[in-house]
């Protein structure tokens, strides 16, 4: 573990009250929810199950966790009401990992699990379990109990997913490390049936990953083999643009039972972009760019930045506005591009550092133009204006060569290297 970098023993959690940043305890912690690994591989950390008011258990990501430390977790403020439902490739840490009896790897001696410790990963949100607390059995004539322990997770066997067998949860492990678009590659050549076996074991920010990678047809199958409610938290974990193309795909009932299952500020944003016409500045854009107010500084647009959930492209540049700050926003002042914050001092206002020249599009405009205006001012992405002033969101260039590459692009053979195994393909 890299030094500093932050480890909590999960039976520590139990009880701890979490926060929202305005510091009103919004729940308690529960349990840890984590996903095993192939190989002895330490597992990830998913999230937390977190009672909050009634009684109702919850499930609480760790993308949204922005502190674990004394004796308190701290949310970024967004908290899905829906009742947590634990799902196949998930564990609860605490309900079935403790207590265990395990094994050593290196004297095969039977131990028994006290309690495991979670790290933060360097520089990211993301959460593994890498160490196991563990008492050896009771030892000599009086038989005395046993020495207690700490030892690393891949020092013991008796957790981890079975290396052979075909269940969707062994697949998913086998394929953990490729990116969203060669999983999408691999999801498209698997049956249907197994198609939406491993898509029920994602968990909804990768499966949203995943979706929109895939062809629309694809799309429109997995979704509908959901719950309608987690058909409904897939739509919010993927990017704004792309959830309103895959709900522009469904019958016309449907879609208006997912929109009224989603937050109503999600749903908003969907009927937004429904609005504008297919192939427009306004349909192509996302409506979550980085947007900050004048008074910012560049550390703090470089804090929105470093964002690892971002895509590069939306990464590349932030835009000043005047309040809200959320689209549709107040007026909009100009754009500062990533270059622009590595050179200037950080507590510089980006008011004074903005570009006001570069020209807006309006959301009407087609998509030769579009590209056209990416290509002339060489750009990542482009801010869409409307008439009074207010920044809708912004066109990104991956958004604009998904609809001009031809429409089955998806499905050609693109991703040359990901070799499905023999046991990806059972019916």
């Amino acid at each position: 573990m890299p030094a500093g970098a932050p480890r909590v023993f999960v039976s520590h959690l139990a009880g701890v009250a979490v926060f929202d940043p305005n510091g009103d305890q919004v729940g308690r912690v529960r349990d840890v929810v984590a996903m095993l690994r192939l190989a002895g591989r330490p597992p990830r950390v998913l999230g937390l199950v977190v009672e909050v008011i009634g009684r109702r258990r919850i499930f609480l990501p760790m993308t949204r966790v922005t502190g674990v430390e004394s004796g308190q977790v701290i949310t970024t403020g967004v908290l899905n009401m829906r009742r947590f439902e634990q799902r196949p490739t998930e564990t609860l840490v605490l309900g079935e990992l403790l207590d265990r009896t395990v094994r050593m790897v290196e004297t095969g001696e039977p131990v028994t699990v006290l309690d495991v410790a979670m790290t933060q990963l360097p520089a990211r949100r993301e959460w593994e379990v890498d160490k196991v607390f563990v008492r050896r059995g009771k030892t000599g004539a009086l038989r005395r109990r046993g020495e207690a322990l700490t030892v690393d997770w891949s020092a013991v066997t008796g957790f981890s997913l079975e290396e052979q067998g075909q269940g969707a949860e062994n697949l998913l492990a086998t394929f953990e490390q490729l990116r969203p678009a060669d999983l999408a590659n691999v999801l498209h050549h698997l049956s249907a049936k197994r198609r939406g076996e491993v898509a029920a074991a994602l968990d909804d920010e990768r499966l949203a990953d995943v979706l929109e990678e895939l062809p629309d047809d694809d799309q429109v199958e997995i979704l509908g083999k959901l719950k309608e409610e987690r058909a409904a938290d897939v739509l919010e974990a993927m990017d704004p643009d792309d959830a309103a193309d895959l709900l522009s795909e469904l019958p016309e009932p449907d879609k208006e039972r997912l929109l009224d299952l989603m937050r109503p500020r999600d749903a908003a944003d969907m009927r937004r972009l429904m609005s504008y016409e297919e192939g427009s500045a306004g349909g192509l854009m996302t409506t979550e760019p980085i947007v900050l107010r004048p008074d910012a500084t560049i550390a703090d647009a470089l804090a929105r930045v470093r964002n690892q959930d971002l895509t590069p492209a939306l990464a590349a540049q932030v835009y000043v506005c005047r309040p809200p700050d959320q689209t549709p926003t107040g007026r909009y002042l100009g754009t500062i591009h990533f270059q622009r914050l590595l050179r200037d001092p950080p507590f510089t206002l980006v008011g004074a550092s903005v570009d006001t020249d570069l020209p807006t599009l309006p959301p009407n405009t087609p998509l030769p133009v579009v590209a056209g205006h990416l290509a002339t001012y060489n750009l990542l992405a482009a801010p869409v204006v409307d008439e009074t002033g207010s920044l809708l969101g912004a066109v990104t260039v991956d958004d604009v060569l998904d609809h001009l590459l031809p429409s089955d692009w998806r499905e050609r053979e693109l991703y040359a290297g990901v070799a499905l195994p023999e046991a990806a393909g059972g019916r």
